[in-house]
C-alpha cells in the first residue's frame, strides 16, 4: 500500500498509535484531565457530537465509556444533553451513528416501520 493511503486509512480508523503521533501525545488523558475514567469519556463523547466525528471515532468512544461504567442511557444522554449548544441538525444526523456504535441500527428500524 502507498504511503499515503496506509496514513487515510490509519486517519479514517481512528488508529490510536497513529493518532496518537500525529497529535503528538496518547489518546490517554483521563491521568492528566483528573476526571474519573467514565466522566473523562462522556466528556469526550460530546466533543465528537459537536465537531460531527466519523463513524469509527464513535465507535471506540463508546466501547471506552461502557467499558468504564456508562450505560446506554447515559451515553444517548449525551446527545440530549449537547442538543440546544450543536442544534437539531447535528442531532438528527448523529443519532443514527450513535445508534450504530451502541449496537443499533435507527436507520433499519426505521425502514422497517415503512
Amino acid at each position: 500500500m502507498i504511503e499515503y493511503q496506509e496514513r487515510l486509512r490509519s486517519l479514517a480508523l481512528s488508529d490510536e498509535h497513529f493518532v496518537g503521533s500525529v497529535l503528538g501525545m496518547s489518546h490517554d488523558t483521563v491521568e492528566i484531565s483528573r476526571l474519573e475514567p467514565k466522566t473523562h469519556a462522556l466528556v469526550r463523547l460530546a466533543a465528537l457530537l459537536a465537531v460531527d466525528a466519523g463513524q469509527s471515532s464513535y465507535n471506540a468512544t463508546v466501547d471506552v465509556a461502557l467499558a468504564s461504567g456508562a450505560s446506554l442511557d447515559e451515553i444517548v444522554g449525551i446527545l440530549i444533553a449537547v442538543a440546544p449548544a450543536v442544534g437539531l441538525g447535528r442531532v438528527v444526523s448523529a443519532a443514527p451513528e450513535l445508534g450504530l456504535a451502541l449496537g443499533y441500527d435507527v436507520n433499519a428500524a426505521l425502514e422497517a416501520q415503512d
